[in-house]
């Protein structure tokens, strides 16, 4: 039977680059992880091997470190626009560029008063420590004409070990579980949210900040959420940031419910009064859903999210 060429891109993935910013002594960092996908005329390199219309991968890869220099980090989406926008700009062939980034964040090391005088006080100013709450992910699609910018994080870990229910759920001949009227409620967040910036001429979120309160809008619908279920502070958590930040129109969760089971300590004499619990890392509940602000269609790809 006849075939022909399906949707196709090509790039170089997984281009770790960390750049240092001097400011006087004092240093900062940004550490990425960008992966590029170029999408065009691309028929005749697959259909007869032409490269005549191929960037090569390894130029992709250059390009990320020379940007680096040339342009700085200001924030992974900024890089990525940047990215994006020279790809498709400088390259006829290449209509499309995808860019997606990891970024992973550091902290500065504090040293004791003590110690400081032997060690010279600037040395705190550069010597950092990897934090390791959560990763920072960005990904930019550029046609040359309109942008989308959806980011985000992932292995987010957050628990409330109490004001959390579960009970009146439907039960059949297969069901064990116990209803529960206090109990751990914890998860692993990998959320992404999409902006509504598209157009290049319109002003463009300060995305640093975006991304801090975004975050602490997370955090406290979770916090603040007495839950019955973990749909409901999924549903919450996504509202708290449509409601608190205008640039944003969609949220989409996937959160893994890290279930702690109690432990059954009448064998011993003892009483577990919701002290001591087992952590079960398998299998788990995986709750999913996508928060729109009203009147917007859903453009975040179902996967989205495992990446």
């Amino acid at each position: 039977m006849p075939t022909i060429l399906g949707q196709n891109q090509y790039g170089k993935a997984e281009n770790r680059v960390v750049k240092i910013t001097r400011d006087g002594d004092t240093h900062h960092i940004k550490d990425l992880n960008v992966s590029v996908a170029l999408s065009g005329d691309m028929e005749d390199v697959h259909y007869n091997g032409s490269n005549a219309n191929c960037l090569p991968t390894d130029t992709t890869k250059n390009t990320v470190y020379a940007f680096a220099k040339e342009h700085g980090i200001e924030s992974a989406e900024q890089f990525g626009i940047h990215l994006a926008r020279h790809f498709v700009t400088s390259q006829e062939p290449i209509k499309i560029a995808r860019i997606r980034i990891e970024e992973y964040s550091w902290e500065r090391i504090e040293t004791s008063e003590a110690n400081s005088k032997f060690i010279g006080s600037d040395d705190v100013k550069h010597s950092f420590v990897r934090k390791g709450q959560e990763t920072r992910v960005t990904q930019i699609t550029y046609d040359g004409e309109k942008w989308e910018v959806i980011s985000g994080l992932k292995d987010l870990v957050v628990m409330n070990s109490t004001n959390s229910e579960f009970w009146g759920y439907v039960k059949d001949k297969y069901t064990t579980l116990q209803e529960a009227y206090d109990r751990i409620l914890a998860t692993q967040v990998s959320a992404r949210w999409r902006f509504n910036w598209t157009d290049d001429e319109q002003k463009m979120p300060n995305w640093e900040k975006s991304y801090e309160q975004v975050r602490k809008h997370m955090l406290q619908a979770f916090a603040e959420t007495y839950s019955l279920s973990l749909q409901q502070t999924l549903y919450q958590m996504g509202s708290r940031i449509i409601n608190s930040r205008s640039e944003i129109d969609e949220v989409r969760f996937s959160l893994p419910n890290k279930h702690h089971f109690l432990v059954d300590l009448e064998p011993f004499g003892l009483k577990n009064d919701n002290e001591v619990y087992f952590a079960a890392d398998r299998p788990y509940g995986l709750i999913e859903a996508t928060v729109l602000r009203d009147g917007v269609e859903p453009q975040i790809p179902v996967d989205m999210t495992n990446l």
